[in-house]
């Protein structure tokens, strides 16, 4: 075996994971197949391996292990990572559509088709239309093996974790609500599910979770501590933080940013989460990195324009206009706003408005308006230059200039990523500070009181390039 094929038996056993006691972390070899930054990832390691403990390791490696293949060769993988799907329910631009087709089928990537750098080798969808049913005609059309247990998925049918990767995708379908109107998606239960196996197996892959983890803090919580506890890769989110954005923006590490705005639109407990994960990709890069929230306040209708009149609120009304100028959508009058944007403007046209503002513990402002136009716009301030900075992240829809929703490619592809090297482009504290937010919003909007907590210290530094799409 090559030095470079035992590396990835390490890599692929957790051998090499820091969490894990007794372990060593190694530079990993160059491979074509890996974009810039998760080189840049492996480069900032800063344990070196000498050869012959590596040998040794490896070798014992190779006897206990019965997955222990290589998953690169020197150009192209020699085997792709072995990917357990678990979808709600896949039909025409439900979620779990787009993650499949992908997977299966491949996608655009730099003027490419890109073939799938990842093999689905086992699908659990929880609930089945009626009659002509998608998921049936994709699980059919690529050969792909169906199973009745989230487990048995995991498994592969056999008694022990039989996979490299785990996708959850529990978005859309037919599930209850709780009393704050919060659709219950089994994320957390699949998530338990699927570490229940890790433990039974004595051996843990990566997991990525489409969109916020739970709607309880304490579950999201217990996710993200049972990825530290057993020490494997955990991303999570939606593709607002790495589709296209116009312009072309990088909030540069360390800048000194004191409030971020998104405007967007949609639903509570749906795109809220949409539009706080926009502020906050760009929010988490200011000096200091993030600290965690302290409370959020909620309001509606004219009440949103009526705050944003406030002397107090100057700053907030500002970036709220900069956002609003990025965006597309206005409402028009014979293909035209009416007058320019303003304050008086969106309070008379964009009278469906729900609004969250959020302290965080240095002081940093978050504050999203979920309103009639249908894009999403990001403004913040950066007050050493005295300047707001603003964007649009860029999200081409099917029906509205689109027939593919293919701002899913950039966030298909660091999924293969993490499943290819191991480790996750950004911090999935991300994903649950958002889903704090998200939480203390609608726990806000169901009280009419703003929500306080002293549980949602979440402190995390970003990662050094902002990773959104620019092929």
């Amino acid at each position: 075996m090559s030095f470079r094929n035992h590396l990835n038996v390490l890599q692929h056993l957790n051998y090499l994971n820091p969490a894990v006691k007794g372990t060593k972390v190694v530079h990993l070899p160059k491979h074509p197949n890996f974009d810039s930054h998760y080189l840049n990832l492996q480069r900032e390691t800063n344990i070196m391996y000498s050869r012959r403990q590596f040998l040794r390791s490896a070798a014992a490696a190779a006897v206990t292990a019965p997955f222990a293949t290589s998953l690169f060769a020197d150009d192209t993988p020699a085997r792709r990572p072995r990917i357990a799907f678990l979808g709600t329910v896949v039909k025409e631009l439900s979620h779990a559509q787009h993650f499949l087709d992908r997977m299966t089928a491949g996608y655009t990537w730099g003027g490419t088709w890109q073939t799938p750098r990842v093999e689905v080798a086992g699908v659990y969808i929880d609930q089945m239309q009626a009659g002509p049913d998608l998921g049936k005609q994709r699980i059919k059309k690529h050969g792909l093996k169906q199973f009745p247990t989230v487990a048995e998925t995991l498994t592969l049918g056999g008694e022990k974790l039989a996979v490299d990767g785990v996708v959850i995708i529990g978005e859309h379908g037919d599930y209850p609500r709780n009393e704050f109107g919060q659709k219950l998606y089994p994320r957390y239960k699949w998530f338990k599910e699927a570490v229940k196996v890790f433990e039974a197996s004595g051996r843990c892959v990566p997991i990525f979770n489409d969109k916020h983890l739970s709607t309880s803090w304490a579950e999201c919580e217990e996710m993200v501590a049972d990825s530290k506890r057993l020490g494997f890769p955990f991303l999570a989110g939606s593709s607002l933080p790495v589709t296209w954005r116009h312009p072309e923006t990088e909030v540069p590490l360390g800048t000194n940013l004191t409030e971020s705005v998104c405007v967007a639109y949609g639903g509570v407990d749906s795109y809220d989460f949409h539009a706080l994960e926009t502020a906050q990709c760009m929010s988490e890069r200011r000096r200091g990195g993030e600290v965690g929230i302290r409370r959020v306040t909620a309001l509606e209708g004219a009440d949103v324009w009526d705050y944003l009149r406030k002397s107090d609120a100057r700053r907030t009304h500002d970036l709220v206009m900069a956002a609003l100028n990025r965006s597309h959508t206005h409402p028009t009058s014979g293909g035209f706003p009416k007058e320019p944007v303003s304050l008086e403007w969106a309070k008379n046209q964009l009278k469906e408005v729900t609004a969250y503002f959020v302290e965080h513990l240095d002081g940093f402002k978050t504050t999203i308006l979920l309103t009639e136009i249908r894009d999403f716009n990001y403004a913040g301030y950066d007050a050493d230059a005295d300047k707001i900075i603003s964007c649009q992240m860029y999200l081409p829809m099917p029906g509205r200039g689109a027939t593919t929703a293919d701002f899913f490619n950039p966030l298909t592809r660091h999924i293969e990523e993490m499943m290819l090297i191991g480790k996750a482009p950004y911090p999935v504290e991300r994903t649950l500070l958002t889903s704090g937010m998200v939480i203390g919003g609608v726990m806000a909007l169901h009280t009419g009181k703003p929500f306080e907590t002293n549980d949602m210290a979440v402190a995390y530094q970003a990662p050094k390039a902002s990773l959104f799409w620019q092929t």
